[in-house]
């Protein structure tokens, strides 16, 4: 007889029996997505693997510690059979078949009567993936193909552009440090949903090139401002074409809640009525160091770390920073939009009591293809910077964790 393809369904299973047994990885892959079905989940194993566990300590399920036995699947509307023990296996989906149980077998595909789903979800979307032939079914191909929809559908580029949602209101993103794969999943599908992009210097420019050619992109930098102060302007370019109905992405590099000003925007926002999403990004004080073999923190080095803004010196009235706090501190200093004060920065430091010798990496346009680093103390950074001639966009790092990668150990 010759085998038919499997029937796709998406099950209902809140507040319904689901009985599960064995509690090994098989369930442990598999529980979360029954809990979060809302399903009344009773669990049958001697023993279970420590986050499974969890799930019972906690009270997402109930767990019988002991083996199967005939009865346990009556009243279930569905049953994954994931013991150790092929005879209990078949006993139990010969009894899942007598009271017509739906039944997935981790052990014997072809003896189950439901099949599990390679499944992944975006934005209220969930894709769930089948093999139809079962003389070809591999769980890889299935899994890959389910990963290729879903990206699609998290970065945009799997719907057509007249079936996108384009909500008005401007998106707040975190671009990232700089390399374009650095951004979040939820950044990359705004801006390929934008109408108008209006992008910082140091956001990730690869990622403008792949918009349609319809999305118009602002370079903040060079919107006119008048009497207007640069950030003001900024501000009215996306209210005003978020009231054009327009849904409006302010690319930011890093987050932009770190150095970013990003709170003033989402004030002026709400003081105009636009609504406004924040979309965290990979701040540059902790992606740029590592990305340079460099770890902020390290056992037995350093239990701390601080990032500063560097864009107003030591001995500047504006400067809202306690620098002789900061030199008595033993932990990491990680300094942005600093390379031009580090003089002044280094010379404070060491005058109220950071030794010389601390050492000092410069890691100039982190991430990206022209990504360098520079290695000084605080004794020679000001000079290091001049005859290296390092460049903005750096991070600066300060501290003893500076000579910990792994081309340093001794």
């Amino acid at each position: 007889m010759a085998e038919h393809p499997a029937y796709p369904v998406g099950l209902r299973l809140s507040g319904r029996r689901v009985v599960v047994l064995g509690a090994g990885q098989v369930a442990q892959r598999r529980l979360p997505a029954l809990i979060a079905a809302g399903a009344d989940i009773v669990l049958v194993s001697p023993e279970a693997t420590p986050s499974v566990e969890a799930m019972a300590d906690t009270g997402e399920l109930t767990w019988h510690r002991r083996r199967y036995a005939d009865g346990d699947l009556a009243d279930a509307w569905y049953a994954l059979i994931a013991t150790s023990d092929p005879d209990a296996n078949t006993a139990a989906s010969a009894e899942a078949e007598r009271h017509r149980v739906w039944c997935v077998r981790s052990d014997d595909a072809d003896r189950a009567t439901a099949w599990t789903p390679a499944t992944g979800t975006s934005e209220g979307v969930t894709v769930a993936v089948l093999t139809t032939d079962a003389r070809g079914r591999d769980p890889r191909h299935t899994a890959a193909i389910r990963d290729a929809v879903v990206e699609g559908l998290r970065d945009g580029t799997l719907v057509a552009p007249h079936h996108r949602t384009r909500a008005p209101g401007v998106a707040l993103v975190g671009g990232g440090p700089g390399d374009p794969d650095l951004i979040t999943v939820r950044g990359r599908r705004l801006l390929a949903e934008a109408d108008v992009v209006i992008a910082d210097r140091l956001g990730p420019r690869d990622l403008l090139a792949e918009l349609p050619p319809h999305v118009e992109v602002i370079d903040a930098a060079k919107i006119p401002y008048g009497r207007y102060m640069a950030q003001e302007a900024i501000n009215n370019a996306l209210i005003e074409h978020a009231k054009q109905g327009k849904s409006v992405v302010r690319l930011k590099g890093g987050d932009p809640f770190v150095f970013g000003r990003g709170m003033e925007e989402v004030q002026a926002l709400a003081e105009a009525g636009i609504p406004c999403t924040v979309v965290p990004g990979i701040s540059s004080s902790i992606s740029v160091p590592g990305a340079a073999g460099i770890p902020v923190t390290h056992r037995g080095v350093a239990h701390e770390f601080t990032v500063v803004s560097g864009h107003v010196a030591p001995d500047d009235a504006r400067s809202l920073v306690d620098w002789p706090s900061l030199a008595r501190l033993t932990g990491t200093l990680v300094i942005l939009m600093g390379v031009d004060k580090i003089g002044k920065i280094a010379e404070t430091l060491i005058a109220h009591g950071k030794s010389p010798k601390t050492p000092v990496a410069l890691v100039q346009e982190g991430t990206t293809a022209a990504q360098r680093r520079v290695d000084a103390t605080l004794a020679t950074v000001a000079e290091t910077v001049r005859t290296e001639d390092v460049k903005p966009p750096a991070v600066i790092v300060i501290g003893a964790v500076v000579t910990e990668g792994p081309d340093r150990a001794v």
